[in-house]
């Protein structure tokens, strides 16, 4: 993973393009530290891409550490070791979703199998023209554990093409990832092109108050999985202390005098 912190926005890398980007231990060892260093650097919001002519080609089979073959004499030590491994692995993935900033997933070339399982838990997902996707598992003889089945159902808007693709495997390009509400923008042409419009729109959620966009993930998170009662109680307690914030003050006189309001750092 290469790291870029340029002032308010990061760039995270998966940077093994000679394998296709495909997650060996490293990775999974070292995203969600990488992901907690962002936020502790100050960026208000975060890129993840790839390298060279993929986004991801998913897990790396051939990384003996993460086998899912490893055998043990006692079938309930065997079980217990695999669960804390795929709950390591889900864990990793997740820290996108709990970081308090956006993370924005700039897609180009194939995302494969955890590379869906990696976008799905980032906030804002562009792609390239020359993208595609698929739920690959299936075609591995597992059903896909580190998130897709979790939080795709809750981020798409067509469930029936969801089965269809999750039970075959197939891939699905960029116009139908697009169409089911994957991805919220399908940029022309191929890696450069969607960075270049990820961190445009990295830029443009960094100038908006801190304070608002931490408290508008919170809340968007919480109210995916509550009621719309439960949610709403839940920003209204979260506002009794956003609205003593001494950012509404800076942007409502920034907008009195047209200028672009200074937020500062958390």
């Amino acid at each position: 993973i290469h790291l870029t912190c340029d002032g308010a926005v990061a760039v995270i890398e998966l940077a093994r393009p000679e394998k296709r980007n495909a997650m060996d231990s490293r990775f999974w060892r070292d995203y969600p530290l990488v992901i907690k260093a962002c936020v502790e650097s100050g960026a208000r919001a975060i890129v993840v891409c790839g390298q060279g002519k993929c986004f991801s080609a998913g897990l790396d089979t051939s990384d003996e550490s993460l086998t899912l073959f490893q055998e043990d004499s006692d079938v309930a030590r065997m079980g217990i070791a695999k669960r804390r491994q795929v709950q390591m692995m889900q864990d990793c993935l997740t820290a996108a979703e709990a970081a308090p900033v956006p993370v924005i997933a700039a897609v180009h070339g194939p995302c494969v199998g955890a590379g869906v399982d990696l976008i799905t838990a980032c906030d804002v997902r562009l792609c390239s023209s020359d993208s595609y996707f698929s739920v690959r598992e299936v075609r591995l003889g597992l059903a896909a554990d580190v998130g897709t089945l979790q939080r795709l159902p809750k981020v798409v808007g067509n469930a029936s093409l969801l089965r269809e693709l999750c039970f075959t495997g197939d891939d699905f390009d960029a116009a139908v990832a697009k169409d089911m509400g994957l991805v919220s923008r399908v940029v022309d042409g191929g890696r450069d092109e969607v960075l270049a419009a990820a961190l445009t729109l990295a830029e443009h959620i960094a100038d908006q108050s801190p304070v608002a966009i931490v408290g508008t993930k919170a809340n968007l998170l919480y109210a995916r999985d509550h009621t719309v009662a439960d949610g709403l109680d839940y920003v209204a307690t979260w506002n009794m202390a956003g609205l003593q914030s001494e950012d509404l003050q800076v942007a409502a006189i920034a907008k009195m005098a047209k200028q672009k309001p200074a937020f500062s750092k958390l």
